[in-house]
């Protein structure tokens, strides 16, 4: 099927023309008409498929088919926004902001990006231009609207994009405040990678009869993208990683840990072996950030190491290698970080480090994504037994576990308080 037959008008075909996008993907193929009856959508489809447009060209046909409602003389002061995104990290919310912007070049419809890190001032006179369509994260939201800047009470539209992460318990609370702040007659659009049973019961509270999409399985990868494990002793994952990296010669190579510290001292360890590396992480401005992910685009540093709070939101062109350093506590990150590989159909690469303490780790993946994940052992690297701390005798594995859950929470308030703004 082409564009043309999806519904769009000829003003948003000319944009999908001068993009050069040639047919719509598969989520687009089923959202967009669904999308543009005015109904609510629960869609799950992988990173990369161009969820941004599936969600965002039947958005913005919306804005430019559908006039403005008055303004009321009871709505609160601010900017009245007719369209609202909520993101869960600042990259995401700056990519998405990047791709209205694309969208909306020789239309009149104007976006505005609002979220922790950068000038609030810049951003409430931009707010101050009346957009009629706000991409945000929670965080920075709520402070924008106990500011007065921004007027919620007249959208129309709200989209969810990554909804599993923003419906965790990390975002649920910022996200009830929100809700409460707009009209109950809206049309809500959910698009994530992943959904779990927890939070599509919480979507359907917030949505009127949704209509669900599926266009893969959700929990699943893509077929594009090669996946191996490597086990190896913690102390020699660094090792490991540098060897990985220069024998087989990777020019660009994205790098997952668990901590911030982690990154940082994995930075180092990389730089003594001669390999231009950079971290991007939660404690970082967002300028230095984005200089990280430049200079990363740019070819300047070969390793760009992230924790999670960068696995959504960064979009990476032919990105061919994906590493975990570290395995998640969460086996549905492993889904998100491997999806910045093997995107529109692009061959990729996602290798994992895996030390004896993170078996627990992996097991939890393979249970998600219902499938065994291939080991191999690299001559010269291969993990010592003698050397494995007595708590991974088998007795002493389900302490382990409660250690690492409590490691989990305290990594996951940890998160609230970085990612909500």
């Amino acid at each position: 099927m082409a564009f043309s037959g999806l519904g769009l008008q000829a003003d948003i075909l000319s944009v999908v023309d001068r993009l050069g996008f040639s047919e719509p993907t598969p989520v687009q193929q089923l959202a967009i008409p669904v999308a543009l009856k005015g109904q609510d959508v629960l869609a799950a489809a992988q990173t990369g498929t161009g969820k941004t447009a599936a969600f965002g060209l039947p958005l913005i046909q919306h804005l430019l088919t559908k006039p403005a409602p008055e303004r009321s003389q009871e709505s609160r002061q601010g900017a009245p926004i007719r369209a609202l995104i909520l993101t869960p990290t600042r990259e995401l919310a700056q990519q998405v902001q990047d791709n209205l912007t694309t969208y909306c070049a020789s239309l009149p419809v104007t976006s505005v990006a609002v979220y922790g890190g950068t000038s609030i001032n810049l951003q409430t006179k931009a707010l101050r231009a009346f957009p009629e369509i706000v991409v945000a994260t929670p965080g920075r939201l709520l402070d924008h609207a106990h500011m007065g800047n921004v007027d919620l009470s007249q959208v129309e539209y709200l989209v969810f994009d990554e909804a599993d992460r923003m419906l965790d318990m990390g975002f649920q609370v910022e996200i009830q405040r929100i809700l409460r702040r707009l009209k109950a007659s809206r049309q809500t659009l959910l698009f994530s990678a992943t959904f779990s049973q927890a939070v599509k019961a919480l979507a359907y509270k917030m949505m009127h009869e949704p209509e669900v999409i599926e266009v893969t399985p959700a929990n699943t990868t893509a077929e594009t993208v090669k996946q191996i494990v490597y086990p190896v002793d913690k102390h020699r994952k660094a090792e490991l990683l540098a060897y990985l990296i220069g024998s087989r010669n990777w020019q660009q190579v994205l790098v997952f840990t668990k901590t911030k510290q982690g990154s940082d001292a994995l930075v180092k360890e990389l730089k003594l072996d001669g390999i231009q590396a950079v971290s991007i992480h939660g404690d970082k401005s967002q300028g230095a950030r984005q200089r990280a992910l430049d200079d990363f685009k740019a070819g300047k540093v070969r390793a760009l190491i992230a924790t999670d709070v960068a696995a959504r939101g960064l979009d990476i062109e032919q990105l061919s290698q994906v590493v975990n350093f570290d395995l998640p506590y969460q086996a549905e990150d492993y889904v998100h970080r491997i999806g910045r590989t093997g995107r529109a159909g692009s061959e990729g690469l996602a290798v994992s480090l895996m030390s004896l303490d993170e078996e627990w780790a992996l097991k939890a993946i393979e249970t998600l994504l219902d499938t065994r994940l291939p080991q191999e052992w690299l001559a010269g690297y291969e993990p010592d037994p003698a050397i494995a701390p007595p708590e991974h005798a088998p007795k002493g594995r389900s302490a382990d576990k409660r250690r690492m859950k409590k490691q989990m929470k305290i990594h996951q308030g940890r998160g609230k308080r970085t990612q909500r703004r």
